[in-house]
């Protein structure tokens, strides 16, 4: 059995790291991709992963799996294709460790992945089925996602999505929001980013903005991370605003998946959506809001993501100071 089975890509994140003898931009290698990410945050954690998508048969792509399987994420369901490279993407940090994103995927394994390459077993297995916006950018891998989406619903399955909005990987930006719009109604837990919950809704307000996911979609957990502000969230009718944990950020490229992962792990191993409150998860959020501050403190993807032990030291910490 696995506590969480995620669809989407996974890919090379190549992160700035200080300059040549010529002055010119040196670039480190680092396994990346959201649903990747997200399930490496999982396994750290504790819980049983298993990844769904498809790279090439390439140094990047063997590179890949095996931070999967260092990582202790099952990779049963990962195609390898020897017809397309695997899909890179070229990070540009700001000075305030946000960042930008180039890519390389005209096209790049990962949207090749066909509905028959899904291993439904996988699936089958799972409490909790994750996905994102970033494997439905283009077919084939739109209508496997859809397909696996489907599938999970249909078994009762726990359901999380992440939008991971990318507006360069989409060739229109009206049909990126009708794609995420009709996956969200499969949704059980969604966490969005401020910019996503404007370009969804057309406002800013928090609450306005959550309420009119909640009452269109009937999501019952919603979650609007706000960086360096913190995480709104909704649950149900009720609401409340988590304060941020204070560090001094480099690169913020896992934040949203260590965030993410950590609040899936909260939900499956303290509790479950039929007894969550919002004392449970103000608690839940924090924890979360922990991870998600820390994984900015690195440079990557994958490498960032905390163990428990410093997630917790920051909780303990950052009482300590008040």
């Amino acid at each position: 059995m696995y506590d969480v089975v995620a669809l989407g890509e996974i890919l090379i994140d190549f992160t700035p790291y200080g300059q040549s003898d010529n002055k010119n931009t040196l670039f480190e290698r680092n396994p990346g991709g959201a649903p990747a990410n997200l399930l490496v945050m999982l396994s750290k954690l504790g819980m049983k992963t298993s990844f769904i998508g498809k790279i090439g048969a390439d140094d990047f792509g063997t590179f890949l799996k095996e931070t999967l399987i260092s990582n202790h994420v099952d990779t049963t369901g990962v195609v390898t294709t020897g017809q397309v490279n695997t899909t890179l993407a070229f990070i540009h940090l700001h000075p305030d460790g946000d960042r930008s994103f180039s890519f390389y995927r005209k096209p790049g394994a990962d949207i090749t992945l066909e509905e028959k390459e899904v291993n439904y077993e996988l699936i089958d297995k799972a409490k909790l089925f994750h996905f994102g916006s970033v494997s439905m950018t283009s077919e084939p891998s739109r209508q496997a996602t859809i397909s696996a989406l489907k599938y999970a619903k249909e078994k009762g399955l726990l359901i999380s999505f992440d939008p991971n909005l990318r507006e360069s990987l989409w060739d229109d930006l009206s049909e990126a929001k009708k794609v995420i719009s009709d996956s969200m109604h499969f949704a059980d837990i969604l966490k969005v980013s401020e910019e996503e919950l404007h370009f969804l809704t057309d406002t800013m307000d928090y609450e306005n903005g959550t309420e009119l996911l909640s009452r269109n979609y009937g999501i019952p957990l919603i979650l609007v991370t706000l960086g360096e502000k913190g995480c709104f969230f909704r649950y149900k009718d009720k609401t409340e605003m988590i304060p941020p944990y204070v560090v001094e950020a480099i690169d913020t490229t896992g934040s949203g998946d260590a965030f993410c992962g950590a609040l899936l792990y909260k939900i499956l191993a303290e509790s479950n959506m039929e007894n969550l409150n919002i004392d449970k998860l103000k608690s839940s959020v924090l924890f979360a809001n922990a991870a998600g501050a820390l994984a900015a403190t690195k440079r990557g993807g994958i490498p960032a993501l905390p163990t428990l032990k410093d997630i917790c030291q920051l909780q303990e910490d950052s009482r300590n100071e008040v």
